[in-house]
């Protein structure tokens, strides 16, 4: 061996896990905390640096914080939960002069994000895995049939090869994996633009004295459209305050107007800020399927996120787990063919994926209606049935409650009567989305049946086609 070959030898490392997962968020550490309980070898590479591990911009708030997948047991991350008395959405309208309040169903709490993420990461290690810092994916290795074999990385210079039976990724928004693989040969969804996606901005700021609204999340639109403002109360002084908008907008007009309604809040008068981060998340559909032999996408690199109120932490923990649990039954069997993995798409689609499909139509109809009807329009609402529809997909309206609703919003009957129609596509969706075929073969056909529906949605809500 030459010099030259030497010196490249050793500068290059392979292992070989049973599972690579991309990514130590909330899905990668639940997906590799559910692999390493089974016995079976799990390494999380992590871009970020041991101590910066788990610190990622996030609203703070998280939904459904009684129910989380056993690998990492619910005590395990409890520490993190700074606030449990949060029970209702608080909704400023200032275009209406009105405070809209929502009840919340189900249990509510305002994390620490970072303490939490460190929590994870130790759940996770505790189970058996692996954790590799400062680690940065750059490419996936595919085998001539086009299954996913590993992936290629640096470390500090030096480069590393995984080898794996499966590679989850687990590695964010706009995944840079999914760009590197060639998913010719299976269902995998590459139906996936930049203008699905938002930015989001947010600052925890401290504060002298208690804010009146510790019990509530507030939420407030932006002078454009485009956007919301978040106050998220971890304590009755600390305070996420941030905002979300369309990767469409100039995104520093619009970090502008959190500012500027936190200098006209007396609340915040002399608050002082204590971290300051931005990321992406998607505003869109689930992806159609997240598998491929081999591979797995997972939490908001496969678009597992509520689409109308950006949350997504339990949403991403269960993805973890169910695509964990199909990469072992591969593992188990030596299959990890598309149609072995399959399985976790459906429980995805089951669990939360048909609902976020369904409130995606909501999102669609946003585009098309101006920001003081809709603003007009969410006054006139009755509370528990915006809840409904903010997190279920689907409200019933009566016509007593449409003609009330109607009486309510003179001046905004147009955009109502275009809610109510909205309303009706959005459930037909739901109803397809509960008919999730049952193994790869049947997915163009249920496709197209959700593209027919799709084109009733665009032509009922007057917005431009969105995939």
């Amino acid at each position: 061996m030459s010099t030259q070959e030497q010196s490249t030898a050793a500068a290059s490392e392979t292992h070989s896990p049973d599972v690579v997962v991309v990514g130590a968020g909330t899905a990668g550490c639940y997906a590799a905390a559910t692999v390493a309980r089974e016995g079976y070898d799990a390494v999380v590479l992590e871009r970020k640096t041991e101590d910066e591990a788990g610190h990622i911009a996030c609203g703070d708030a998280l939904k459904g914080a009684d129910a989380f997948p056993e690998s990492i047991p619910k005590s395990q991350i409890e520490p993190a939960f700074t606030n449990t008395g949060v029970d209702h959405g608080r909704f400023e309208i200032p275009q209406e002069d009105t405070v809209l309040e929502i009840p919340i169903p189900g249990e509510l709490a305002v994390i620490d994000r970072w303490e939490y993420g460190r929590l994870i990461i130790e759940g996770a290690a505790d189970a058996g895995a692996d954790f590799h810092y400062d680690t940065v994916v750059k490419n996936v290795t595919q085998a001539d049939d086009g299954r996913v074999t590993g992936v290629e990385a640096m470390r500090k210079g030096e480069s590393r090869t995984y080898e794996a039976d499966v590679v989850i990724d687990a590695a964010g928004s706009l995944s840079v994996l999914q760009d590197n693989v060639d998913f010719s040969t299976s269902t995998f969804d590459t139906n996936v633009n930049y203008s699905h996606f938002c930015s989001a901005y947010r600052e925890v700021v401290r504060v002298d004295d208690p804010v009146e609204w510790d019990d509530a999340l507030v939420f407030k639109p932006t002078e454009r459209a485009a956007g919301y403002l978040w106050y998220f109360p971890r304590t009755d002084t600390e305070i996420n305050a941030g905002l979300g908008f369309q990767m469409t907008e100039e995104p520093m007009k619009l970090v502008d107007d959190l500012k500027r309604d936190l200098e006209n809040r007396p609340e915040f008068r002399g608050a002082e800020v204590e971290d300051k981060l931005g990321a992406a998340l998607p505003t869109r559909r689930p992806y159609d399927s997240a598998v491929h032999p081999g591979y797995m996408a997972v939490g908001d690199a496969a678009g597992h996120v509520n689409p109308t109120t950006g949350g997504g932490i339990a949403g991403a923990a269960y993805a973890g787990k169910y695509a964990a649990e199909a990469a072992v039954e591969g593992l188990e069997t030596g299959d990890v063919s598309e149609k072995t993995l399959w399985e976790y798409n459906e429980r995805v689609m089951d669990h939360f994926g048909a609902r976020y499909a369904a409130l995606d139509v909501y999102n669609i109809l946003s585009t098309a209606v101006d920001v003081d009807d809709l603003m007009g329009l969410l006054a006139a609402m009755p509370g528990e049935k915006l809840a409904e529809a903010l997190y279920s997909g689907s409200t019933s309206i009566g016509p007593k409650l449409a003609a009330e609703s109607l009486y309510e919003s003179y001046g905004h009957w147009g955009t109502i009567i275009n809610l109510f129609r909205t309303k009706r596509r959005a459930d037909d969706l739901l109803e397809l989305y509960e008919e999730y075929p049952h193994h790869p073969a049947a997915l163009e056909h249920w496709q197209q049946r959700r593209d027919d529906l799709m084109e009733k949605v665009y032509e009922t809500t007057g917005a431009d086609p969105k995939y």
